[in-house]
């Protein structure tokens, strides 16, 4: 909230007439559920704006009649209900229409769940009718808040895999599943709950998350792009990790050198002194709800030195259309596009039809040297019935990227999306040495090139609304093989 009715959501600014329905035709969907989020009340600073809060508050109840419009949404109402209900929580004072409309809202939401959507959204719904059943008093708060825990105490166990990880495999929804259940733990600490049964377990779900979210982050600690992912929807992992701390809930260890095999949700991080290479060797996510999904498997990002290296390209956007379609589209991430077809026929905005599987997934960890293997089943649909092979080998100072494709194609190439801060020392012919780049500190050398392949210019979108230029080694599978080679300085 920049000034009374000016906001920036998603890097757009806009102004908004307060004095009619908050809502236009051209904005972005995503953009218009954010405004009646009401995530600004509880901002780092909110306390100078809470003169203009309760003024938000109050002309938001005067233009938005019960049940009309995107605002009355059960995923916007949830967030609303919690918002202001940490916001009544943290010393200011909503007024009896406030009150009366937060009730209102949350008897709305009892009948508009999203069993239907799952997932995340489920998860919204519950936390809302706790806050509120925990905020109000009398047999129909406790109702509220009994049907919450109901729904979390079957949706948790379902959707926190046993590695900790989130079942839509984003590490951004993943951080926002986390905040909620910081949050729930919070609040049943202040009430003196979290020694209950329908609450003990929750801590250790947090712990089994941080676990996970540390391994998925890069050495910068913020976090990778698989599947719908992206820096500044969810609070930092840094932000989740101090907020954990100041519930008593410890430090997280960081990841350590090795082989960590995050086996249900599909992940493996291989790590040594010097570099971090991130593997995508699982299912793209729950088969019922594959809506945040990416055509992404066998794909992979990269860190050396401290820096990103390789980058999947990131998501701008849920808005159907072509640039929705390519930020899903297996061109836009780490791994090998067969006769320019996804590797799972992704479509629409969070549809998925026909899907990689992966299957014979081999690790080993001997002294001086990682190596991780795996095939994926996408491109069997196509005529010519290709499987997709490919093995990572991380040493000391280099990492191998070795494809095999088994199966008739007209082309394949493999895609190697390089982060917007590498900069080409030396574009060397494919004959010589290869090409180098500056990471960092680093140098790095790009080998095992052949004379097709290229350096073609790409975009990298970090955050929603925003995007950057950067480059793509784009390597031909020929012969059903392609072999890569990264090494770098010490």
């Amino acid at each position: 909230m920049l000034e009374p009715s000016r906001f920036r959501y998603l890097n757009v600014e806009r102004d908004v007439e307060l004095s009619r329905t908050w809502e236009d035709p051209a904005w972005e969907r995503l953009w218009t559920y954010n405004l009646h989020y009401f995530d600004d009340l509880n901002a780092r600073d909110a306390a100078e704006r809470r003169a203009w809060h309760a003024k938000l508050i109050e002309r938001w109840i005067a233009v938005h009649p019960p049940g009309q419009g995107t605002p009355w949404e059960a995923f916007p109402l949830s967030l609303r209900l919690v918002n202001w209900t940490k916001w009544a929580l943290s010393r200011n004072t909503l007024q009896p229409a406030a009150v009366h409309s937060l009730a209102v809202q949350t008897r709305y939401l009892t009948k508009r769940l999203e069993y239907h959507l799952l997932g995340n959204h489920l998860l919204s719904n519950a936390k809302a009718l706790v806050f509120a059943g925990w905020y109000f008093d009398g047999p129909e708060a406790d109702r509220w808040a009994a049907k919450g825990l109901a729904i979390l105490s079957r949706q948790l166990p379902e959707q926190i895999l046993a590695d900790g990880g989130h079942f839509e495999r984003s590490p951004m929804y993943h951080s926002l599943v986390l905040e909620d259940l910081l949050d729930l733990w919070n609040l049943a600490c202040a009430r003196g709950l979290q020694d209950e049964p329908f609450v003990r377990n929750w801590a250790e779900t947090i712990q089994d998350m941080r676990r996970w979210l540390a391994a998925m982050c890069h050495p910068d600690g913020e976090i990778s792009f698989f599947n719908d992912a992206a820096i500044g929807i969810a609070p930092s992992p840094a932000e989740l990790d101090a907020y954990a701390k100041r519930l008593d809930l410890g430090t997280a260890s960081p990841p350590a050198n090795g082989v960590t095999h995050l086996a249900e949700s599909g992940y493996v991080r291989l790590q040594n002194s010097k570099a971090v290479a991130i593997l995508d060797v699982g299912e793209i996510g729950p088969d019922y709800l594959p809506g945040h999904a990416h055509a992404d498997t066998l794909s992979f990002e990269f860190s050396v030195g401290g820096s990103r290296f390789l980058v999947n390209s990131g998501t701008s956007t849920y808005e159907a259309g072509a640039l929705r379609e390519a930020q899903r589209g297996t061109a836009a991430h780490n791994t090998v596009v067969v006769d320019g077809e996804n590797s799972s026929d992704v479509w629409g905005s969070f549809r998925v039809a026909r899907r990689a599987r992966p299957c014979d997934l081999e690790t080993s960890h001997d002294e001086g040297m990682m190596s991780v293997t795996c095939s994926h089943d996408g491109y069997r649909r196509l005529p010519g019935n290709v499987t997709h092979r490919r093995r990572w080998t991380l040493r000391d100072r280099a990492l191998e990227i070795d494809d095999f494709l088994h199966g008739a194609y007209r082309a394949a190439v493999a895609h190697f999306c390089l982060h917007p801060d590498i900069r080409v020392i030396e574009d060397r012919p494919a004959a010589a040495d290869g090409l180098r780049f500056s990471a960092g500190d680093s140098t790095v050398t790009w080998g095992g090139a052949h004379q097709n392949d290229r350096l073609e210019r790409a975009t990298y979108y970090p955050q929603f609304g925003a995007s950057r230029e950067n480059l793509c080694l784009v390597a031909e599978v020929r012969d059903g093989r392609a072999n890569c080679t990264l090494s770098w300085n010490a």
